[in-house]
């Protein structure tokens, strides 16, 4: 279903926002950043406006995201029809032995398990329940 234009732009400029204060940025500190007026980036928080694609790419570059984000939140780009590309990628890394891409994955899934973004597609590894991020090592001890 597609939304409405209007809806995309709130939807956008909200999660630029939450973005924003996830990174600790002030508006004007983030509108420095990407080289945009502040009144202008407000605007695009609120939904007001409809920032170019090169604008989105210097808000991106700001907050650390990759552009295409921005780009199919915004409905330049279509989103990746499969969710699971990423799991194949890991697991074709050729930089990783087989131990570090099933530790990878294993992790990366857990966490979408604990987040609620868990589908039907998410395979574990020899059909295990997901792991706890706890007992996969994240954020434990180095």
């Amino acid at each position: 279903m597609v939304k409405d234009i209007p809806d995309r732009w709130a939807d956008l400029g909200e999660f630029i926002r939450q973005q924003r204060e996830t990174a600790r940025l002030s508006l004007r500190r983030l509108s420095e950043i990407a080289g945009i007026s502040n009144p202008y980036l407000s605007q695009i928080e609120r939904g007001l406006r409809k920032p170019s694609a090169e604008i989105l790419q210097q808000i991106a570059k700001g907050l650390h995201l990759s552009a295409e984000t921005l780009y199919v939140r915004a409905g330049i780009l279509e989103p990746d029809s499969d969710d699971q590309d990423l799991v194949r990628r890991i697991r074709t890394d050729a930089f990783l032995d087989p131990y570090q891409r099933e530790a990878l994955v294993r992790i990366y899934l857990s966490f979408r398990h604990e987040n609620g973004y868990a589908g039907p597609d998410d395979v574990f590894p020899d059909d295990e329940d997901p792991p706890s991020a706890a007992a996969s090592g994240a954020g434990g001890p180095r």
